[in-house]
């Protein structure tokens, strides 16, 4: 294998993150294929025991095993990093082994984590119940309140977690001040930025240090494969997070990179458009949820109380937002009224999909944890695709009106 002619570091870090999305990382072997080659193998073997011996040494350059390195995986890990403007990347067999990876390879018993409580429900799993276990404190607050992240602050915090936007809710972080709020005490920060991708938003620009991916989002584009990537300083990835990874073994199958790798080449005109279809068709909920006392929740809208700092740090609204529509049975009655809407949890697919996050993403929660972060019952959340615009509103329009609204 080797990196196409024009392709080094130096080269690929003029690109833009477009164009970085679909020629970064390019390796090729001696056929000159086009698209990257799939390495579906386990293992390598070697010319000689000198190779082997040079190699697991770090002495060398080459692979020694699927748990460590893989050629696909690797030009994979490469364009994620090139376009995060990453020093380096990891990646993962899923966004949750990347939310875990990221936090515990850095973390010990008697550390301090400060975390959002808006967050995907399996985020706030890892800090209200995975992370006590092991004897790491967490405390969870309003991420939106600049002022909750300084007062949580303790001698032993080592780590801020959020996500921006955040899942379900949109809440929305001010990376520059919590960024430059952990960087003054000597914490980590950790940014989980599935909702927008680098095609939309770059949280190292901020003063993030590590960003975290479910790459089976936005990225696959599409719904086909689970992975996850860990970006940031080589010495985060390669001293922290290496050593965790290679030993507990969450690693992304080869051929699930390769159809992340496919994704990411489109991954900015999807983000765009999704973003427009959004943005359309949540001004149009908008204005039918004002007759009914309904909330919107879409940090492209005026709306929202954040928008001008999502304006400031993404350069698009995202293809997902939420709106409360009362109660769930009214809820109900909307998702089983879709008709080109599909009713799915997952996100970031060219296709539209809508959930009731209460019952499902955030259904193990309870009552009063959903309570704290805000999914009432009666919120939905929507994933807006590639569809025709006029479409999804006529859809919408026509389940609305079914379930009373």
């Amino acid at each position: 294998m080797k990196k196409t002619t024009g392709m080094d570091r130096a080269t690929t870090q003029k690109w833009r993150p477009a164009t970085q999305a679909v020629r970064g990382g390019t390796w090729r072997s001696e056929h000159g294929e086009t698209s990257e080659a799939l390495f579906l193998t386990s293992g390598y073997t070697y010319d000689d025991a000198a190779t082997v011996a040079a190699r697991f040494a770090g002495e060398a350059d080459g692979m020694t095993y699927s748990r460590l390195q893989n050629p696909t995986v690797a030009m994979l890990e490469e364009r994620i990093a090139l376009m995060e403007g990453a020093e380096a990347c990891r990646a993962q067999s899923s966004g949750m082994a990347a939310m875990t990876a990221a936090l515990l390879c850095q973390l010990s018993v008697g550390d301090h984590v400060v975390a959002a409580r808006a967050a995907f429900g399996s985020c706030r799993w890892l800090v209200d119940q995975l992370c006590p276990r092991f004897g790491i404190e967490t405390t969870v607050i309003d991420s939106a309140d600049n002022a909750a992240w300084e007062a949580a602050i303790q001698p032993n915090t080592k780590v801020f977690f959020f996500e921006t936007p955040a899942n379900p809710t949109l809440d929305i972080v001010d990376m520059e001040y919590v960024c430059g709020l952990a960087t003054a005490n000597g914490i980590t920060t950790v940014v989980d930025n599935a909702f927008a991708t680098a095609a939309l938003q770059r949280p190292l620009e901020f003063g993030a240090d590590v960003v975290a991916y479910s790459a089976t989002k936005l990225m696959d584009g599409q719904g086909r494969v689970l992975a996850g990537a860990v970006c940031g300083r080589d010495e985060f990835i390669n001293e922290k997070l290496l050593p965790f990874q290679r030993n507990t073994g969450p690693n992304c199958a080869p051929f699930n990179a390769w159809v992340v790798l496919k994704g990411l080449e489109t991954l900015s005109l999807r983000a765009h458009q999704q973003s427009r279809n959004a943005l359309e068709l949540g001004k149009y909920i908008e204005e039918r949820l004002a007759k009914s006392g309904g909330r919107m929740l879409h940090p492209g809208l005026a709306s929202h109380p954040d928008h001008e700092l999502a304006a400031k740090q993404m350069d698009a609204f995202g293809s997902i937002f939420a709106f409360d529509v009362g109660t769930r049975e009214t809820a109900f009655s909307l998702l089983d009224s879709l008709e080109l809407v599909d009713i799915s949890n997952n996100i970031g697919d060219a296709r539209s999909l809508m959930c009731h996050p209460a019952s499902s993403t955030h259904a193990n929660m309870g009552d009063e944890g959903r309570a704290e972060m805000g999914v009432t019952e009666g919120l939905l959340r929507i994933n807006v695709g590639l569809e025709d615009i006029a479409d999804l509103t006529e859809d919408i329009d026509q389940a609305l009106a079914k379930a009373g609204i």
